[in-house]
């Protein structure tokens, strides 16, 4: 099942057919029973073809109320990037520590007017000269730590900035429009996403494809329920939030997006989210 968030209210989309469910946003996915909600109101799903036209340019699903938090050096591939990124600063040996540590790398990403939905522009900063996007599994979390949905992020970094000294990570990573969520929330009917699950990224450039990559979702170091646990620690998100889990798709060093680049990043059975960079 696939959750749009649109001007009109959430729609919920099973196959060809949709049906609106009638709460509102936040509510509805801080509801630790969300799944239950979902099939319960799927049992009256009708073919509308109005529906189906609004779920083409679904909002960001995000609320109001709610955060993006993120997870680093969760893939092997994240780590060596970041290893060499920091080496001339004296900080690359941080990241394998992180790797092999019990304690996860979680740090604030964006509140809501920072994040872009599908079709959106996202933002490269003017003093960054090495930005690149990182594909993600984004969690959708309730207020009582349940993960009950799942949908896909762009996590932009400024990869000169952080090299330059891990401590300006807030700056890497935290901007006007510096993450990208959607297309939409996809609800399992039972059990959580397929681990086998695919990433793509694909980067075109002026008609051509300037970079792509793929990964699977089974090439992460450390598990879903494990990030969570340590993103609520003494950290309540009384309206729940969002948790961008890592990135396994790295560009070359030599590559950065540029202004009118389109990326477009697609997972399994959540669809693609796609964004161009202004």
């Amino acid at each position: 099942m696939l959750l749009y968030k649109t001007a009109s209210g959430p729609i919920l989309r099973d196959a060809s057919r949709c049906v609106r469910v009638d709460r509102d946003w936040e509510t509805l996915v801080n509801d630790p029973d969300l799944r239950r909600v979902l099939i319960e109101s799927a049992g009256g799903l009708d073919a509308d073809e109005n529906l189906l036209k609004q779920t083409e340019s679904p909002l960001a699903p995000i609320g109001e109320r709610q955060e993006i938090w993120a997870a680093g050096v969760t893939y092997y591939r994240s780590r060596d990037a970041r290893m060499e990124e920091s080496k001339s600063a004296g900080g690359g040996d941080f990241y394998q520590r992180v790797y092999d540590a019990p304690r996860p790398e979680i740090f604030f990403k964006a509140t809501p007017h920072r994040v872009v939905g599908p079709g959106g522009r996202m933002r490269l900063r003017s003093d960054s000269k090495w930005i690149v996007p990182e594909p993600e599994l984004v969690l959708l979390v309730a207020h009582t730590g349940d993960i009950v949905g799942y949908t896909i992020g762009n996590d932009l970094s400024c990869r000169d900035i952080e090299g330059e000294n891990p401590l300006y990570l807030p700056q890497a990573k935290t901007f006007d429009r510096c993450a990208s969520v959607g297309p939409a929330i996809y609800v399992p009917s039972e059990g959580a996403i397929d681990s086998g699950a695919a990433v793509t990224l694909r980067v075109d450039r002026g008609g051509d494809t300037a970079f792509e990559g793929q990964t699977t979702l089974s090439q992460m170091k450390r598990g879903h329920e494990e990030l969570v646990g340590y993103l609520m620690r003494e950290n309540p998100h009384p309206y729940g939030v969002l948790l961008m889990t890592g990135t396994g798709i790295v560009p070359p060093d030599d590559f950065s997006l540029a202004s009118g680049d389109l990326v477009t990043i697609g997972i399994g059975p959540i669809g693609e989210l796609c964004n161009a960079m202004e």
